[in-house]
């Protein structure tokens, strides 16, 4: 029994005795045509990997090197291998800790492809009595306690953990204590 894709899923094909990853642009019954513009029988395809999930940081310093290495996804490893063990020159310190904690997903980000967490976001929740007043940001430079309902649809009211410790350091808050994690789809 054969899987049954859909326009959109990215799969296994083989071509010439080798296995490549590509996506699912148009399907005709059992035959589907891929993002190369080639067209595939059901039975030469196969689920694609899952891809790997990486922080926004790392997806950031994967698409310079592919950027400067004109999308060659191995000379583009080869560089930011480099970077790491000969140079170690990524800018932020964690980029390096990540590859070196997820080495072999760091490698398969790179070649097979990869997808970016979704980073927690937080709301500065400090309560007042029984009225709750929550941290807005006006625009990068103007930061607010103010009362839920005095909100502005434009003030931004979500942070990621950098952003609101960024905001602690250089205001000398402590934000960061009051910080609630926001759930998927909360207003």
């Amino acid at each position: 029994m054969t899987h049954k894709f859909k326009v959109g899923d990215r799969v296994q094909v083989i071509r010439d005795s080798k296995i490549e990853i590509d996506t699912i642009t148009f399907k005709d019954g059992t035959i589907y045509q891929l993002q190369d513009k080639s067209w595939v029988e059901d039975c030469r395809l196969a689920p694609a990997p899952a891809l790997v999930k990486v922080p926004q940081n790392v997806k950031e310093q994967i698409e310079l090197a592919l950027h400067y290495n004109q999308q060659n996804k191995e000379n583009a490893l080869e560089g930011l291998l480099q970077d790491y063990y000969i140079r170690t020159e990524y800018e932020s310190e964690s980029v390096g800790e990540w590859i070196a904690n997820n080495f072999a997903k760091f490698i398969s980000a790179v070649l097979g492809g990869y997808e970016v967490e979704k980073e927690p976001l937080y709301k500065i929740v400090i309560v007042d009595g029984e009225d709750r007043q929550l941290l807005f940001g006006e625009d990068e430079y103007t930061f607010q306690v103010r009362y839920e309902s005095e909100s502005h649809e434009s003030w931004k009211k979500r942070y990621s953990e950098r952003e609101i410790k960024d905001i602690d350091t250089e205001f000398g808050t402590n934000y960061w204590a009051f910080a609630v994690q926001v759930e998927e789809g909360e207003g």
